[in-house]
């Protein structure tokens, strides 16, 4: 992929950015941008996810008239050495009366052991939806039918979940129905419908915000260590927060404010392999037009790593993130609601 590397990359190669902290510039470490797709038979698409399968990088994303409408679905496309494939619509929201209800938020995720599972949301609002996963032994290439999670329980809601050892996932979820609430949820058993479909493999915890104090939502996870995790958080009070736990997410420690600005819009974040730590988030209170990356060695200060996007106006945002087996970094992300843009990057160029 790195050969690819158009006019619009060069240019932002050879873009200098000062940090976060006020340290001294450097390159990009951008290698390669591009559409997952330049048309479809869709008009908007919204919300990717990126995986790394055995059999290479999956993205899905929701995609229909627009957001909310009855008629988006979530697609998928798979990365190969040709490229991407084109869209194929894997999960619709038409009920057992005929009726058709929106899709919503997929998240992708490979277990070690296990195939890949989608999750994600139907339901006329993100206050109403419910949770659905299906299943793939083929990296993609064809689903199971929908499993439909058990009640109380959504699934990652946003951000991937992360595998705390084989066959125990953890998930950061959320709750819009009665104010921005964020809860954990913890998946054990194998992955199979009956499973993912029983109460009795599922765990949610309490609250991790008080609603009065942080209107928080899609909580995105860092591991520090089996025992050290911290999740950073959407919220409605123009900033990003986190919470951390010292006992393998099994309880946490309040909700504070970092000094990150957000503007209420979704984030991701990632372990590298040498434990440093990348966040890719729209740097202002107020915009969507703007979307970084940033690099923290503790998850608490950070500094810029990556411009992938600086415009007047127009939205780039609901970015996801992962790190894959030959050490380069991938983000897509929404691209002004028409596509859905994928970035590669190089952390080895990100100085220390």
């Amino acid at each position: 992929m790195r050969e690819r590397l158009g006019a619009s990359v060069f240019a932002a190669a050879m873009l200098m950015m000062s940090g976060v902290d006020g340290s001294q510039p450097s390159p990009s470490p951008v290698v390669q941008s591009e559409f997952i797709f330049e048309r479809a038979s869709f008009p908007s698409a919204h919300a990717s996810t990126i995986v790394e399968t055995r059999n290479g990088l999956v993205a899905a994303w929701f995609g229909g008239t627009r957001e909310r409408d009855p008629d988006v679905g979530i697609w998928v496309s798979r990365h190969d050495a040709s490229g991407w494939s084109a869209p194929v619509e894997v999960a619709n929201g038409v009920q057992p009366n005929g009726t058709r209800q929106p899709c919503w938020n997929p998240v992708l995720f490979q277990p070690t052991d296990g195939p890949l599972v989608l999750f994600y949301k139907v339901g006329p609002s993100p206050s109403q939806w419910w949770g659905l996963a299906r299943t793939s032994a083929d990296g993609g290439r064809t689903w199971s039918a929908a499993s439909t999670l058990p009640s109380g329980i959504l699934g990652p809601i946003r951000a991937k979940p992360v595998e705390l050892r084989p066959g125990v996932m953890l998930a950061g979820s959320s709750t819009e129905d009665d104010g921005w609430v964020a809860h954990m949820e913890r998946f054990s058993g194998p992955w199979t419908a009956a499973a993912l479909a029983s109460a009795a493999a599922w765990e949610k915890s309490g609250p991790l915000n008080a609603k009065n104090e942080f209107g928080a939502i899609q909580p995105a996870i860092l591991v520090h260590s089996p025992t050290t995790l911290q999740i950073l958080c959407r919220s409605r009070q123009r900033v990003i927060t986190e919470a951390w736990s010292q006992d393998g997410g099994r309880t946490w420690g309040p909700m504070t404010a970092t000094t990150l600005p957000n503007p209420s819009a979704g984030i991701d974040a990632t372990r590298l392999a040498d434990r440093r730590f990348l966040l890719v988030y729209n740097p202002s209170a107020t915009s969507r037009a703007r979307l970084d990356v940033a690099i923290s060695g503790d998850g608490k200060t950070w500094r810029q790593a990556a411009v992938l996007e600086d415009a007047a106006s127009g939205e780039y945002s609901y970015p996801a993130m992962i790190q894959t087996r030959d050490g380069l970094v991938h983000v897509t992300y929404t691209w002004k609601r028409d596509r859905i843009k994928h970035v590669v990057l190089d952390p080895a160029s990100i100085g220390r």
